[in-house]
């Protein structure tokens, strides 16, 4: 069951202690120890972010706080700031940063130092891995650890348990293998 969240003030029998001014809220702490919960679902009701709508219904309160003595009818207060909520938020989105601007021309984006197209780059990435897999799997692990992971000969031959040697003469023919591969020979 829902409760009604407005009721008109002639549909509801107000008691007198009520209709003196500031005697619903005697200050604005109380105000807003008893109101925050009911502000700050209609403030996140006019924000995505759960945090841009605290910050949102905390503006509002201030400026509220600042009306508080000008305000007759602390019955009415829920509207006031529910005012100042929706007049906050749309200042904030009329003062929003446009990162978009309409030009007669499109422009070319930057090219990347010592690169050419990227789908040429991709491309060629894509083609050395095929290569690669062509290798016997003691050769491409060398070649591997030594070019992608960047080891040293030494700790290649230490990660392979085999010597430096063995080490330099599989990359050798890892890369006499890379360079006679069909593929690769369009890039050269």
């Amino acid at each position: 069951m829902t409760t009604p969240v407005c009721t008109s003030a002639s549909d509801v029998a107000v008691p007198a202690r009520l209709t003196r001014p500031h005697a619903t809220y005697p200050s604005f702490s109380s105000y807003v120890k008893a109101r925050q919960p009911v502000l700050l679902r209609t403030a996140r009701s006019l924000t995505a972010n759960p945090c841009d709508a605290e910050d949102l219904l905390q503006t509002a309160l201030a400026k509220t706080y600042v009306a508080w003595e000008r305000i007759e009818d602390h019955r009415a207060l829920d509207g006031y700031v529910r005012r100042a909520l929706l007049n906050t938020r749309t200042s904030q989105w009329r003062k929003r940063k446009v990162d978009e601007f309409a030009t007669d021309e499109i422009p070319e984006p930057e090219l990347t130092p010592g690169g050419g197209d990227p789908a040429e780059q991709q491309a060629l990435h894509d083609a050395m891995w095929r290569a690669i897999t062509k290798l016997p799997a003691r050769q491409r692990a060398m070649v591997v650890l030594r070019y992608y992971e960047d080891l040293s000969e030494v700790q290649t031959a230490e990660v392979l348990g085999v010597s430096v040697g063995t080490v330099k003469s599989a990359v050798s023919r890892a890369l006499g293998k890379l360079r006679e591969d069909p593929e690769l020979g369009m890039v050269r």
